[in-house]
């Protein structure tokens, strides 16, 4: 699964204004200018704009008018998870396309509900839920701070795994035909 530059560039918008609340602890302004953020990490201005209206929809970032105006976070950056940013920029998160959380809050196969007869089960719907479960769980174990520390996290590759492990394939011995 690859996600879109809306993630990519939000995450970075994110961690700039991260490192600017961390230096405000020492007096400076905590609010960037979006035009210092897009000069600075080579992005476009326009579609950085497109970007902070949704992350500020979603609470997680203010903002400043006029001549010293600009974005700052609106929680402490390690209050802040990359789930959130990720869901306010992306949407809901889902590995493929047929797999979405129903409003129960359980894993629901499109081609499960369109079928006759409440039995069938798609086959795939446990490799997708688990693979969500994954991605989900590291953003929600990510806070804006770990990025900045750039600590390991629980749950990835860096650190210790959170979901248990796919069981391995049974094998059966191979035969000849002699």
């Amino acid at each position: 699964m690859m996600f879109s530059t809306k993630a990519e560039y939000g995450v970075r918008v994110m961690v700039a204004l991260a490192r600017r609340a961390a230096l405000a602890e020492e007096g400076l302004d905590p609010v960037v200018p979006l035009a210092e953020i897009a000069e600075r990490d080579g992005l476009p201005l326009a579609y950085l704009e497109h970007l902070v209206a949704r992350l500020r929809k979603a609470g997680l970032i203010d903002s400043r008018r006029g001549a010293r105006g600009g974005y700052m976070l609106a929680r402490p950056a390690q209050e802040i998870t990359m789930a959130e940013v990720v869901e306010a920029l992306e949407g809901s998160i889902a590995p493929i396309e047929c797999i979405s959380v129903g409003a129960n809050g359980e894993m629901v196969c499109a081609r499960e509900r369109g079928r006759a007869g409440s039995d069938h089960v798609c086959p795939t719907k446990l490799l997708w839920t688990r693979v969500r479960g994954s991605i989900v769980n590291t953003l929600t174990q990510t806070s804006l701070a770990d990025l900045l520390s750039g600590a390991a996290v629980p749950g990835s590759i860096m650190g210790a795994t959170a979901a248990p492990p796919l069981p391995p394939a049974k094998t059966e011995p191979m035969t000849t035909g002699a």
